[in-house]
């Protein structure tokens, strides 16, 4: 379980999020909702402990391990992957290449073999450089990169953006896959009724605050929390 305990993060002095409190568990999927820069890519961005935001209070632990004072491939090494907004591949770089670097055979990690074998996509592209893909294919890397690590929890941050909708439904597929695996994932996603498709609990922040949280059942019988937090009538 990823559990997050009242957790303030900023940017120099303006505050991103403010005594933020969630937990993921594993084998399941909970989004993390709300409008452009309402702190959720910061959220993310504290849990993997990089250079900004800095968190200022509260605890993350996965498990019994807290991840404070952790460089980011230390939180990594943890159990928790890191699937960036904007996919951030190495252009000159093949997939396989991609995925070779991090093959260390670790206990959970996955293999390239078992890579190909559930994203074919990449193994039919597997001596393309990151320069070459489409956009799915690079979400796809994206993600098997991610998994080569062994996680048991999975940070995914917006991993529809700007992606047509059948590669959308193929993302989701994905995640429904690796739930059934026992995966915990976090998921920040622009695109409502994707994220709502998959998830079986959700958070909205708000100004860096939670404001609401549930199954995504009642979220969608509230359209009063859907236009406040949301836009959405």
């Amino acid at each position: 379980m990823l559990k997050i305990d009242q957790v303030c993060s900023s940017y120099g002095e303006a505050q991103v999020l403010n005594d933020v409190s969630m937990q993921v568990n594993e084998g399941e999927i909970v989004a993390l909702l709300g409008r452009n820069g309402m702190g959720k890519t910061s959220l993310v961005r504290t849990v993997m402990n990089l250079s900004n935001p800095l968190k200022s209070k509260g605890q993350i632990a996965i498990g019994q391990q807290s991840l404070e004072g952790l460089a980011p491939y230390q939180v990594s090494r943890a159990g928790v992957g890191y699937v960036p907004q904007g996919r951030r591949l190495f252009s000159s770089l093949t997939v396989l290449e991609h995925l070779q670097i991090l093959d260390k055979k670790s206990p959970g990690a996955w293999s390239v073999e078992k890579v190909f074998e559930n994203f074919p996509r990449l193994a039919e592209r597997k001596t393309n450089r990151g320069n070459e893909l489409s956009g799915g294919e690079r979400q796809l890397l994206a993600i098997a990169r991610a998994l080569m690590t062994g996680p048991k929890i999975l940070l995914m941050d917006e991993p529809t953006e700007g992606l047509a909708p059948v590669t959308v439904e193929l993302v989701e597929g994905v995640m429904q896959t690796l739930r059934k695996e026992g995966l915990g994932i976090l998921l920040v996603e622009q695109n409502l009724y994707s994220a709502l498709a998959v998830a079986d609990r959700v958070y909205i922040l708000e100004t860096g605050m939670v404001v609401w949280s549930g199954t995504p059942d009642q979220l969608l019988s509230q359209p009063g929390i859907l236009d406040r937090y949301l836009g959405i009538h």
